[in-house]
This record gives structure tokens, C-alpha cells and sequence, in this order.
């Protein structure tokens, strides 16, 4: 069989059971996310170490602020998503056809041993759910040297795979795009309640979350709406930190305008009354920054998704001694 094609985990008699599609698949045929298809009643990834990317980027760039902040870490991606959001900003990559691609096969060790120098994995760009098989493959190999592994996703899997996941994965970011409405209309006939599930259930697998969403004008931008979602977190801890992402036009909603930046503040100001830790991404903003919540204290500085400098000592604000739930690196001594 041919490099990039591996037998998948999660299925049962022609269902695959990686993602809440649950697409039935006919031999001979593949499913939503064009990335598996049924031979001979066997379903199998089309898209086992066909990598499109692979360099370090800024851990801030997930976007995670709270965990490791100022680390490098290897991002990898193969082609393949199973939504079809309209304004995605990754298309190229994600909204084709796997077996277009045709990079060099990259297995897991030689991934492994390029990410030793960063400390850590990011499975990040397109949807690591349709590359599943390689991203547990490549993660289980570096959390056996020493790496960190981190999820970046739309938050789509079932609960077997996050289960699974719990194996190799140590920080997330998950994509909350919008009410039930932009899900079905935007992004290919999904369903917001399995994103708030696993969002939940990463959270109490003990695996560090933080959550984002891309404001888009007419759809998402209520502060209603980014109250609820902020409500959700709160309900699971007030310190999850929540990103909000400026909109630009994309894919086929080009003519959508980018959001106005008197949106995002007033975004923030509603997410701020249920979480301590509220961010605005895609512009120059001050929100950028982490602030202690109790004291107002500068805690870390960044310019964009770069970080400048951290001003935590001991895990504790320096100004009031609060304990700030940021996962830090360990200092060489």
C-alpha cells in the first residue's frame, strides 16, 4: 500500500468514528473530509505523512498565551478538514483533496527528531482530526522524548478520540466559531454542542485549554453571543483564557469587511464579566497582553503574537502575589 495510506483507528463496519460527522462511507467512496476512504469495506487515511508544513512558529501563533509563553514549537500539518467554512483562511490546504499533494513523506521520527530543538509539537493550519492516525503516531513517539504536543482544532471529535487523546496531548486550543446558525450556514452543516462538549471534556481530562473565536461581522459579533460563550468557560474555570480574532476576507467571503476594531473592544468588555484572562488577536491592541485580574498589574508583555517579556515571579503576580495559572518554562540553571 502506497506511503500515505494507513488503516484508521476509529471505525466500525464502514462509519468513521474520528469525528462528529460520523460519515458513512460506501466502498469505493470517501468521506466529508475527503481524507478517508472505504477499500474493500476497510476505511483508510489517504493523508499519513503527507506534511504541506513543518517549521517552529511562536507558541503564541495557536494562539496559547498561557501555556509555555515565549516558547518556540515544531508546527506540522496535512491536507485536509472535515468543515467547509466559507471564510476559511487556510483553504488552500485544508478545503482540497488530499492526493493533490505530493511533498515527501515525512514519518513520525524524523518529525520528532526536527522538533527536539523547540521542545514541542503543534498539530495546527488544517484540521489534525483527518490526520489523526499520524498526529497520535508522532505525538505518543515525542511524548516518549520529552516533548509537548499541542491541538489546535475545530473541536470536532468524538468522544472515543479525545479520549485518546488524553495519551499525547498536553495543551489545546479550540475553535469556537458561532451560534448553531454559522455552524450549519458557514462551516458545512456542523453542530455547536459537540464543540461546548469537548471543549468540556479536554478541560476535565486535565489537558490546558484555551478557546478562540474569529468575529465575524453579521454572524458572531453580538456581544450576547460572546457572552454566553465567555459564561460556558467561566462555568468550567474563570481562567480559561479566551481569544477573540479579528476577522479579515477570506476564501469566499471576500466581500465581508474585516471586523471594526470598536467591535472586538466591546467584545472584550463583554467577555471580561465572566473571565479573568480575555485576549483580541489579528490587530495591534493592548489586549494583547496579560494583566493580572485582581490588581491590574502587567504580567506578560507581547507585541502581536510575539512574546516580549513576563513579569510572573514564582508563578505569582509580583505586585499582589496572586497565583497565576500560567504554565511556565522551566528555567535552565
Amino acid at each position: 500500500m502506497e506511503g500515505f495510506v494507513r488503516r484508521i483507528t476509529f471505525q466500525r463496519e464502514g462509519t468513521c468514528i474520528q469525528c462528529e460527522r460520523r460519515c458513512r462511507i460506501p466502498p469505493g467512496g470517501r468521506g466529508v473530509c475527503l481524507t478517508v476512504e472505504n477499500r474493500d469495506g476497510t476505511l483508510y487515511t489517504l493523508n499519513y505523512g503527507r506534511i504541506i508544513a513543518a517549521h517552529p512558529d511562536p507558541i503564541e501563533k495557536k494562539p496559547l498565551y498561557h501555556f509555555l509563553p515565549g516558547s518556540l514549537v515544531y508546527s506540522i500539518a496535512a491536507p485536509g478538514c472535515n468543515f467547509r467554512c466559507l471564510f476559511c483562511q487556510n483553504w488552500d490546504i485544508s478545503q482540497v483533496d488530499p492526493r493533490e499533494f505530493h511533498p515527501r513523506y515525512m514519518p513520525p521520527e524524523e518529525v520528532v527528531e526536527a522538533a527536539l530543538p523547540y521542545g514541542g509539537i503543534a498539530y495546527t493550519y488544517t484540521e489534525p482530526t483527518v490526520f489523526y492516525e499520524y498526529a497520535r503516531d508522532v505525538g505518543r513517539m515525542a511524548r516518549e522524548r520529552g516533548l509537548f504536543n499541542v491541538w489546535v482544532s475545530n473541536g470536532y471529535m468524538t468522544e472515543e478520540v479525545v479520549e485518546d487523546m488524553v495519551s499525547f496531548v498536553d495543551a489545546a486550543n479550540i475553535d469556537y466559531k458561532g451560534p448553531d446558525e454559522l455552524y450549519v450556514r458557514l462551516s458545512g452543516g456542523v453542530q455547536e454542542k459537540y464543540v461546548k462538549r469537548n471543549i468540556k471534556l479536554l478541560f476535565k481530562r486535565g489537558i490546558h485549554v484555551e478557546v478562540t473565536t474569529l468575529v465575524i461581522p453579521g454572524w458572531n459579533d453580538d456581544p450576547e453571543f460572546v457572552e454566553s460563550v465567555a459564561s460556558f468557560l467561566a462555568d468550567l474555570s474563570p481562567d480559561i483564557p479566551y481569544h477573540l480574532s479579528r476577522f479579515f476576507p477570506h476564501y469566499r467571503m471576500r466581500n465581508v469587511s474585516p471586523t471594526p476594531p470598536e467591535t472586538l473592544e466591546r467584545l472584550w468588555q463583554a467577555a471580561r464579566k465572566h473571565l479573568n484572562y480575555v485576549y483580541v488577536g489579528n490587530m495591534a491592541t493592548k489586549h494583547s497582553n496579560t494583566y493580572c485580574p485582581r490588581c491590574g498589574a502587567l504580567l506578560i508583555e507581547r507585541e502581536g503574537v510575539f512574546f516580549v517579556k513576563s513579569y510572573i515571579k514564582d508563578g505569582k503576580c509580583p505586585k499582589c502575589g496572586l497565583e497565576i495559572p500560567v504554565v511556565e518554562k522551566k528555567q535552565e540553571r
